[in-house]
């Protein structure tokens, strides 16, 4: 690389959602920001296991946005490849980091051992991209971090990690680079959320990464959203099916569990068996207790709302349930479908048509969730292809992730024009309308850079 220039390694979530990881390389020092996994498609998901283009053992520091495995579920894969330095984040993103990346490990140890047993994976034996033993050896490098705060990470380096929305703790990140201000967006979150307050907004940016996961598209209002749940679950359970919701366990559970409470609370929806079956969901729920400036929800409005809720712990509680045909509310992992104990219940319940499986999260490119959406009527579970008889249903206005309206206005309060614009976190299509969104607003070229490309970066800062 020049002197006087900073490379950019783009390691995921570049011409995709998933998977983000960014390596900023000073010539002295490496940064990665968000250490994510790959997910939905298998040329995607190969990618997992393979070694990354850079050298992992040079890295100085990870830099995390927020908690979601799309954003930290590689860091165990990090650490076995030699990785030592410190894992920053605020403490809420290191709490629900801890939480995923263990109850991601389980997940994996049980599936390789059920594959390894009905022997239907390819691979002989079948093992996991990590265990549990390995993220208790990646949890000692968390070093959590105050929000809003300048903080030193390397010499030459620091960062700022400003409150974001879109889940607990979740943040965008500013660093200061030789002069030069780098603003990595990470997930941006909602202007107008139940369960969270909205995002900051950046003031300066010379070079900027904003993810573009709902580019071009407009979310309905969340008021709206909620007369469509009510809808559902009174046809659902006139019908004496049952409504099932692919949940992601952090924030998206627990809104759910919020709306579903002040609905049975209004009486609007009959008084069924209410059930998120998610250990991890449940830790996730403990944790907003404990960071009460992070979220709206008053702490005996939290207590009131558990207290409605079966909370579903054990694997044998969930194989019991899972073979009940009565009508009841089912929230659970994982939120496409990739994993998790939501698949338990369609490889039983899948075939009924009474039944209703309800999206309320984006779904990923060649996940198990797009395909439903798509029209598919089978759906593998744990090998075997299972029919699919399901009424589907698709609620747009709950997502974590701003629209694309949220995100040109997340960019207003930028003084200066930005040397460089990253679009990154999308599919084409929706990086591609963003990209014409800043350029018609705001007179910014960006570009949408593919996957381990490296971009140069002249470090020529103002005197």
């Amino acid at each position: 690389m020049k002197e006087n220039s900073i490379n950019i390694h783009f390691l995921g979530a570049s011409g995709t959602v998933t998977g983000s990881k960014y390596l900023l390389d000073t010539g002295e020092r490496k940064i990665l920001i968000d250490c994510g996994l790959f997910q939905g498609l298998k040329e995607l998901r190969l990618k997992n296991w393979e070694y990354p283009p850079v050298n992992v053992s040079e890295i100085d520091a990870v830099l995390l946005t927020h908690g979601h495995m799309d954003h930290t579920g590689y860091l165990p894969r990090l650490v076995k490849q030699g990785f030592r330095g410190p894992i920053y984040g605020t403490y809420p993103t290191l709490d629900i980091a801890r939480i995923i990346l263990n109850d991601s490990a389980k997940i994996q140890e049980h599936e390789a051992q059920r594959a390894n047993k009905e022997g239907y994976s390819k691979h002989s034996p079948a093992e996991p991209l990590y265990d549990l033993k390995d993220v208790e050896k990646t949890v000692p490098y968390f070093k959590g971090v105050p929000p809003s705060q300048w903080l030193p990470i390397v010499k030459g380096v620091k960062a700022r990690f400003q409150y974001n929305g879109h889940i607990l703790g979740a943040t965008y990140i500013e660093l200061d680079v030789l002069g030069k201000r780098f603003v990595f967006s990470g997930d941006i979150g909602r202007t107008n959320d139940l369960l969270l307050y909205p995002p900051f907004k950046p003031k300066k940016a010379d070079v900027l990464f904003i993810e573009s996961t709902y580019g071009g598209r407009f979310h309905p209002e969340e008021s709206e959203a909620v007369p469509e749940i009510e809808k559902l679950v009174n046809e659902t359970m006139n019908r004496g099916g049952s409504l099932f919701i692919p949940s992601f366990s952090v924030e998206r559970a627990q809104l759910m569990m919020l709306i579903f409470w002040r609905l049975l609370k209004e009486n609007k929806i009959p008084k069924v068996q209410m059930i998120m079956d998610n250990p991890m969901g449940a830790n996730v729920l403990e944790l907003f207790h404990h960071t009460r400036d992070w979220h709206k929800l008053e702490e005996d409005e939290c207590d009131e709302m558990c207290s409605y809720f079966t909370v579903v712990s054990s694997y044998r509680e969930t194989m019991e349930l899972r073979s009940d045909d009565t009508p009841k509310i089912v929230i659970a992992g994982s939120g496409m479908l990739t994993g998790g104990r939501i698949l338990n219940y369609l490889e039983t319940q899948a075939q009924n048509p009474n039944n209703t499986l309800l999206f309320v999260g984006y779904q990923a490119e060649g996940t198990r969730g797009r395909k439903l959406l798509e029209g598919d009527k089978e759906l593998k579970v744990y090998g075997k292809w299972v029919p699919f008889n399901m009424q589907v249903a698709d609620i747009e206005g709950l997502s974590a992730h701003a629209d694309h309206g949220e995100l040109m206005d997340w960019l207003s309060k930028i003084k200066n024009k930005p040397e460089r614009i990253f679009i990154v976190h999308g599919e084409k299509e929706s990086a591609e309308a963003l990209k014409k969104g800043i350029r018609d607003m705001y007179g910014w070229n960006a570009s949408i850079p593919q996957l381990y490309t490296i971009e140069e970066i002249e470090n020529n800062p103002k005197k």
